[in-house]
């Protein structure tokens, strides 16, 4: 239910329809990471303001500056708001547009991983640390070496090693990277170096993490995502092709890679063996959320798995003031996850 549907929105019909939510309304959120430390739900998700930027299809107008961390002892249950765990002014390479974040433990040390355009206007990926979990966070003074694009989602696997996730195309720029250095030509498009759409699709891109979580322990490789042939997925796939929005979770020993196919507004799935792929294409998680974006992390408690998401419900349609919501996801016995509707009716 993308936006340019909300001139024939009833959103009061709607929230009677909605299959949950918003976990806060005091503020606007979005692109939710969920984790369970020491048995606590902890919800990093990027804070939407309206800073009066131009709507465009680079994401001009999603202008955040700051992450709040959330959290909660139970799903249903109250939902504390930390407050500002990490601010733009306090990220010596990052200039603005604090993006959709993700969130890590190890050995005590809880560390925020996030997306933010440096001071020559482009992605990289940086890392900040704290030893809570709702910060405040402590930023590394330079980004990731050879990190880009955004959207990081890392992972740790049963037998410790922690994995990065990211990439997003259009203002997320990851279509500039396929030489493997920013391409900074004109034009200034979104679609300016997407594949033609016969062409094998973007990939998205995973690199292991060094021991410490601060660096990257090899230089990022893409993943290969396959259709039922186990041919490459095509870039004119636009229902299927990887956009943005990067998860990686477990389940019964598979791996299964979500993301969000952006213009078409759907987040998907594929399953594989290793956490680099590859991955072949298994469905649809989620149907479209009112608003233009789609993001969301999926993460076990208490035995069950849940799909943290946004919509744009709460503002109206307004697609850059989104608000975090959680579902509990079902999965069929051949391993295959029940398609969610985001509404009923």
């Amino acid at each position: 239910m993308p936006e340019d549907n909300i001139d024939h929105i009833d959103f009061e019909d709607l929230d009677r329809k909605a299959l949950s939510q918003p976990l806060v309304n005091h503020l606007y959120t979005a692109d939710p990471s969920a984790h369970v430390f020491d048995g606590i739900i902890y919800i990093y998700p990027s804070h939407d303001i309206d800073a009066g930027e131009a709507f465009d299809d680079l994401g001009s107008h999603f202008a955040m500056e700051d992450y709040h961390v959330l959290s909660m002892d139970k799903i249903n249950g109250k939902v504390t708001d930390h407050g500002i765990a990490l601010h733009v002014n306090d990220v010596l390479w990052a200039e603005k547009q604090m993006w959709a974040p993700d969130a890590n433990e190890k050995e005590g040390v809880y560390y925020l991983f996030f997306p933010a355009k440096d001071y020559e206007g482009v992605f990289r990926i940086g890392v900040a640390t704290s030893l809570s979990p709702t910060g405040p966070f402590k930023a590394q003074p330079k980004a990731i070496k050879n990190s880009f694009s955004i959207d990081p989602a890392v992972f740790k696997d049963d037998d410790g090693s922690y994995y990065m996730y990211f990439g997003g195309l259009w203002g997320g720029q990851l279509q500039r990277w396929r030489t493997g250095t920013f391409n900074s030509r004109e034009p200034e498009s979104p679609t300016a170096f997407i594949p033609k759409e016969n062409e094998a699709a973007l990939l998205p891109m995973v690199a292991k993490m060094r021991e410490d979580l601060l660096e990257f322990d090899e230089y990022p490789k893409e993943i290969k995502l396959l259709d039922e042939h186990r041919a490459l997925l095509l870039a004119g796939d636009h229902d299927r092709r990887f956009f943005e929005a990067a998860w990686l979770h477990k389940h019964h020993g598979k791996y299964y890679f979500s993301y969000s196919t952006g213009d078409t507004h759907f987040i998907c799935y594929a399953i594989g063996e290793s956490p680099y792929g590859p991955f072949t294409y298994k469905g649809r998680v989620l149907n479209p959320v009112v608003g233009w974006t789609t993001h969301h992390s999926i993460c076990e408690i208490e035995g069950k798995s849940y799909l943290f998401y946004h919509d744009s419900s709460l503002s109206k349609g307004i697609t850059h003031l989104r608000s975090v919501k959680v579902t509990e996801i079902t999965y069929l016995d051949d391993g295959t996850i029940k398609t969610i509707s985001p509404y009923t009716g």
